[in-house]
């Protein structure tokens, strides 16, 4: 091996000779790279070995970092020695040319040699101690080796300087071995770039290229470095690292400019792993241009060579993409809309959907524009990948479906992608990208929600303008490089110093999170940002993941770059949901629809969900429409009932109900393949598998009726059991409530009621509100309301509160008796107690038990025994549960606002409880 570097100067080397003449050898060292720091990867000092024109080095991620002190900085030359494992082998003195070296800022520097020294034993850092203010102050060296994925972090906290500390000016720094990680694992490879040697082949533009193997797919790269690339007749060299992508099957290679003198005619490219040799070639021979061959500036390259084998074959196909807009009000867009088609192998990339092969004016109402998209088969499609910029004064876009065949195949071989919703930013859900699944499959329920919470650190000049990235890398699979646009919380703008955004993208099962790829385009005003951390929430998986970061995204700060790879560092468990799909149809009547927010709970054979709020962007409930919402809730089993119903609120709320229709994946059991197969394990154990297949279930509940004040019933909520599958029943319950005859026993206050029954759910909290009283609620008053709600059976307890409002809000309930008018039966619930926030305990709340007929019966001399006896047979069927809130120690951190709680058990929850602090 021979090790060659120069000065500053400029110099291209061709190649060097060295003759042994006391062996008579001579060696030959090919190079033909240059040395510069403005020319081809900007190194000045290069590894070389015998008879090899390729690169064979190992890649070094270098990172020095100057401390944050006066005078840190330095103008002298800085050197770093690498040094292996054990000792034996280093790297050799490695100038580390091309940093700033200034107070604060972490130099970045690629070394690659000829050798593997990772894991470092130790690395020398020094400099040569010249220039006006040679005295530097190092922090720290942190070295990453993407072949071996680890990374070394080399404290040293100390002064190189010769008037400073010790005066030494070079030191040797040993690992902090509790700060080691590692990471994904990268093999040196060889791009050779081959531009044909045509008139105007060449170009300026920004080529980017991804390349696909049967174990998955690289990052998109750019290709980028100091030389002038891509000019008529030339090869261009690039050093690029990628992971175990398995055999290579194709090549993407693409530009972004649509101008007239951007085309470039592409020859071929070709790979070469460094270590092993393993060689592919992708050929191309045409026009990347707007104005040459079918107008593309896209080429999919499919891989050849001896590795190449016919299980991953590479045969380019055209499809057909008809691109469907629906014919609701406003549905065209003036975006740019992209598609990228997802098969059992491999993707297509996004594709700007450019030139339509029918109409002038793409995506305009009612349009079905069609374009081609040239890929290596994807063998069948299973997705469709589809949305635009969000640029354009009309970019909301309501996408009815999207159609994708083969190009010569029969109209009968296309396969329907049906959407019919909107992507825009102030509709729907707000997103303008939705993965959609063939017809007869539903992407709400096959699409994975991954809620990602980003944090912008709470320091000076923290917050930025520039659009954040993310990308999520999963065991399965990875997602696009999503723009976080449109964000849950709405807080204005985003990425606001101290401030948490919440985004949610929807995709496919990408499996458990490895790590994620975040960062900014870097335009705008204030482009800097500083992230604090990102978690991200996937309940259907039942993992909560932690991803710190702590550190500037900024050209002009610390490392200088802007996005950033980061890997979790806490994986939490959390409740497991499951999706559901609620399609609501409102009636068709007059004044059918409503303003009011719209409420619904799930009910279930092994228990229930929260109360779901049906709401997104869109003005939904509208007289005659279907909406549809997809909710993460509990699996609550085999569905027996739901409850709907509104909260009366606003102008006009009123609505007509028609039907509830529910979906849910269900995964059954394959009857074909009942017999258990078994499978070897490690130990020699052996471990059950069994075929499982998915399937829907589907549940329709007919309503049909008003859920309004001044019409039918005038309840505004209604229990509904599945259409033709239930044996359950609606039923009536009579509810007395006898208020105290004590001195200000009666209230003012909104009261509430929940029933609850014997494995057979609750009635949900109910406002009393229409009484055969006038004025509800008075001293030795006993109020009669009537609820209707699916059989319960037999009931097991209730829960009563008020809501503390009006001038005399405080209560003295007696008792609640309860009259099932289906089975003729009275349950009898004592309380004799307040309900009041400066009596009794303080509790406004109050859950009761049934007992006896008789025990409310017995005369009133004993009422003090049953005060007391009726106290201990309650406490015997309750739990107290102690509740401490803490609030921070910030300012303004207090709140005057009412605060609540509910506890969710495995068997019930507590209802929402007001914490004020009395006890």
């Amino acid at each position: 091996m021979l090790r060659i570097w120069g000065g500053s100067a400029g110099w291209f080397l061709a190649k060097v000779i060295i003759e042994d003449i006391g062996n008579k050898c001579v060696y030959q060292f090919p190079v033909g790279r240059w040395f510069a720091l403005d020319e081809d990867d900007g190194k000045i000092q290069r590894d070389i070995l015998v008879g090899g024109t390729e690169a064979t080095g190992i890649v070094y991620n270098v990172a020095v970092v100057t401390g944050d002190i006066r005078g840190a900085g330095t103008n002298s030359k800085i050197h770093v020695i690498l040094h292996g494992s054990k000792g034996l082998k280093n790297s050799g003195t490695i100038f580390l040319e091309g940093g700033e070296f200034e107070r604060a800022r972490t130099d970045l520097f690629n070394v690659e040699i000829a050798s593997l020294l990772s894991p470092l034993s130790r690395v020398t850092i020094g400099h040569d101690n010249c220039g006006v203010s040679s005295g530097w102050y190092c922090e720290k060296v942190v070295v990453y080796c993407p072949f071996t994925g680890i990374e070394q972090t080399f404290p040293c906290g100390k002064w190189l300087d010769e008037d400073e500390g010790d005066g030494l000016i070079e030191r040797e720094l040993y690992e902090m071995v509790s700060l080691r990680q590692r990471r994904l694992k990268k093999n040196p490879w060889s791009l050779w770039i081959w531009t044909s040697d045509i008139k105007n082949a060449g170009t300026d533009a920004t080529i980017f290229f991804q390349i696909y193997g049967d174990k998955g797919k690289s990052d998109e790269m750019k290709l980028d470095n100091n030389s002038d690339n891509f000019e008529a007749g030339q090869t261009d060299k690039f050093m690029i690292e990628l992971p175990d992508l398995g055999t290579f099957y194709k090549l993407r290679i693409w530009h972004e400019k649509r101008n007239p003198f951007a085309g470039w005619h592409l020859d071929k490219v070709t790979l070469l792993k460094t270590l092993t040799k393993d060689k592919y070639s992708f050929n191309c021979g045409r026009w990347l241009d707007i104005n040459e061959d079918d107008n593309e500036i896209v080429r999919e390259l499919p891989a050849e060579g001896s590795l190449v084998t016919e299980v991953m074959p590479g045969e380019m196909i055209k499809y057909r993409v008809t691109v469907c807009t629906g014919m609701v009000s406003g549905s065209g867009t003036d975006a740019n809309v992209f598609v990228c088609l997802i098969g059992d192998q491999g993707d297509t990339g996004d594709r700007v959907l450019y030139k339509c092969i029918n109409n002038v004016n793409k995506f305009e109402k009612g349009n079905a524009d069609e374009f081609f998209v040239e890929a290596v088969t994807l063998k069948q499609v299973r997705r469709v990948r589809i949305g635009h910029d969000g640029k354009g004064g009309s970019s909301g876009w309501y996408l009815a479906k999207v159609i994708v065949r083969e190009e010569g195949q029969p109209e009968s071989e296309a396969v329907e992608f049906p959407c019919y919703r909107w992507l825009d930013k102030n509709e729907d859900d707000g997103q303008i990208v939705r993965e959609l699944v063939p017809a007869g499959e539903s992407p709400l329920l096959k699409n994975v929600s991954y809620h990602i919470s980003v944090k912008t650190g709470d320091i000076p000049g923290a917050s930025s303008d520039s659009k954040v990235f993310i990308k999520l890398y999963g065991e399965k699979a990875d997602t696009s490089k999503e723009t976080l646009l449109v964000s849950d919380n709405d807080l204005g703008n985003y990425f606001e110093r101290g401030r948490v955004d919440e985004f949610t993208i929807d995709t496919m099962d990408i499996g458990k999170i490895n790590r994620i790829l975040i960062g900014h385009d870097n335009v705008g005003l204030r482009s800097g940002w500083f992230l604090a951390s990102v978690q991200i929430t996937v309940p259907v998986q039942g993992r909560q993941y932690m991803f710190p970061c702590n550190r500037w995204l900024d050209k002009d700060e610390a490392d200088g770059r802007v996005e950033v790879e980061v890997y979790p560092s806490e994986i939490l468990p959390i409740e497991k949901l499951i999706n559901y799909e609620v399609s609501v149809i409102t009636g068709d009547v007059r004044a059918a629809g409503t303003n009011a927010k719209v409420f619904m709970q799930i009910y279930g054979e092994t228990g229930k969900t929260e109360l779901i709020i049906l709401e997104n962007r869109s003005n939904n409930f509208e007289r005659g429409a279907t909406d549809i919402f997809k909710i993460e809730a509990a699996d609550v089993g085999k569905i027996y009932k739901i409850r709907i119903g509104h909260d009366g609120k606003g102008i006009g709320d009123g609505w007509f109900l028609e039907s509830v229709t529910l979906k849910r994946l269900a995964t059954k059991m394959d009857e074909s393949d009942k017999k258990k197969k078994k499978k070897k394990k490690s130990e020699g154990e052996e471990e059950e598998e069994t075929k499982m297949e998915e399937g829907m279930d589907v549940y329709t509940f007919v309503a049909h009726r008003w859920l309004a004040k001044d019409e039918g019933d005038k309840e505004l909520v209604v229990e509904l059991v599945p259409d033709g599958e239930s044996e359950l029943e609606e039923n009536t319950y009579e509810v007395h409530v006898l208020t105290g005859s004590v001195w200000g026993s009666g209230t003012d206050a909104n009261v509430f009621l929940s029933i609850y029954g014997i494995g057979r759910g609750d009635t949900g909290e109910r406002q009393l509100k229409r009484s055969n009283n006038l004025n509800k609620f008075e001293k030795g008053q006993v109020d009669v309301f009537t609820i209707k709600a699916i059989d319960l059976g037999e009931l097991k307890k209730l829960r009563i509160r008020h809501d503390n409002s009006g001038s005399s809000p405080s209560w003295f309930l007696e008792r609640v008796e309860i009259v099932d008018l289906k089975e003729s039966t009275t349950y009898y619930f004592p309380c004799q107690r307040w309900l009041a926030v400066e009596e009794d305990d303080g509790q406004i709340v109050r859950e009761l038990v049934p007992v006896d007929e008789a025990f409310v019966k017995k005369d009133s001399e004993n009422d003090g025994q049953s005060l007391a006896t009726l106290g201990l047979e309650q406490k015997a069927k309750s739990t107290t549960y102690i509740v401490k809130v803490k609030t921070g120690d910030k300012k303004n951190a207090g709140t005057d606002a009412n605060v609540f709680i509910t506890l969710y058990g495995s068997k019930d929850d507590t209802g929402m409880d007001p914490c004020d602090g009395k006890r």
